[in-house]
């Protein structure tokens, strides 16, 4: 039997992932509010009075327009996430930021089209598989569709340069063609041939070279390429247990390159210190099981597929970005979903969460 209303559990999660991710964002903006007062205003209105504002009329339209429009319209979706990406190469409407073209000026305002193309190639992924059924599982009716979709978004978004959200949508097809039924041998090839690619990649790009070595060593250039992940690592490890408190962080004023963007974890972690962060670790953790969770319940292939798709690229893309702060993994550009500055990511990630939960307003019973 079918839900009527949707999964309150995943709801009171986002919400309190969102509300997590307001206190932090306001405690981490005090580094540029000491710096330039008017930038810290315009920040603090486009995060959390436009966007945020914005995002929770998104959730609560998305929740309540029936997911499977959106499969007719993925390919649609799909193209149009994929030229308003390109377009950020045309003079006059890209928008470049510490040598990355991934915006699109809007005025005074920019937008990154990257956050619907992504959400266009889960969707025309998902579209794919569930219109073929059983036949995922060949390379004609599974691989393939995987390997134009990635192609496309890969040949764009590498080219801005943006490798972290390129990994995260590998990320969530991979896991879409695991929950299709593709076979493991196709899966495992595609992950062999794909990491030949970013090997590749990585010694024909300095920036990703740069990166890797500063993984494997982090001392190699501590003034330089090793900078970010050195002050990450002094702001974690200063925060102790418990943490400074509130507003109490000091790398976030004169270290953190980028305290309210991709070094919001570090300043997080020195203000609320081990247990905080294993709180907003725990809440994504339980985020990824109940959207999962509804994922499985789902009644048809096209919303099982979407949610996992959905889920996977909320929840990998916030890994990435605490791993690289803990020197786990390398550094990638990725924001914390909901957490960290980026009004576009903020919108189309409470998007997303409407979808889910739309899903879960169709999807068999559960507790």
């Amino acid at each position: 039997m079918a839900r009527t209303s949707v999964d309150k559990i995943f709801l009171g999660i986002s919400l309190a992932i969102v509300v997590a991710g307001i206190f932090i964002f306001s405690s981490a903006s005090l580094g540029i509010l000491a710096k330039n007062e008017d930038k810290f205003y315009g920040i603090i209105f486009n995060q959390i009075i436009l966007s945020l504002s914005l995002g929770v009329v998104f959730l609560a339209a998305f929740s309540r327009i029936n997911y499977r429009y959106l499969k007719k319209f993925s390919f649609i979706v799909f193209f149009a996430g994929a030229v308003l990406s390109a377009l950020v190469f045309v003079p006059g409407f890209g928008l470049e930021h510490n040598g990355a073209t991934r915006w699109l000026s809007l005025g005074s305002f920019s937008f990154q089209p990257a956050e619907f193309l992504k959400i266009g190639f889960v969707a025309a992924l998902a579209a794919i598989l569930s219109m073929f059924k059983e036949r995922p599982k060949t390379f004609r009716h599974g691989v393939l569709p995987f390997i134009i979709l990635t192609g496309i978004s890969g040949a764009i978004l590498l080219k801005q340069p943006d490798t972290g959200t390129f990994l995260v949508i590998f990320s969530a097809g991979l896991a879409m063609m695991f929950v299709a039924g593709s076979r493991l041998r196709d899966m495992f090839a595609l992950v062999a041939v794909s990491a030949a690619g970013i090997i590749l990649l990585i010694f024909t790009k300095q920036y990703l070279m740069a990166r890797v070595l500063t993984f494997l060593n982090p001392t190699i250039d501590p003034l330089g390429a090793s900078y970010q992940l050195q002050q990450s690592l002094i702001a974690i490890g200063s925060g102790g247990l418990f943490g400074r408190g509130f507003g109490q962080s000091i790398q976030k004023f004169d270290f953190l390159p980028e305290p309210v963007g991709d070094s919001i974890f570090a300043v997080m972690s020195e203000e609320f210190g081990f247990v905080g962060a294993m709180v907003l670790i725990s809440l994504f953790v339980v985020f990824a099981l109940r959207g999962l969770k509804i994922a499985n319940s789902s009644q048809d292939q096209f919303g099982r597929l979407l949610a996992t798709g959905l889920v996977i690229l909320i929840v990998s893309q916030s890994f990435i970005n605490i791993g690289s702060m803990i020197g786990i993994l390398p550094l990638t550009g990725v924001p914390i979903v909901f957490v960290s500055h980026g009004g576009t990511a903020l919108l189309f990630a409470l998007a997303e969460v409407g979808i889910i939960l739309n899903i879960s307003r169709r999807a068999k019973r559960q507790s």
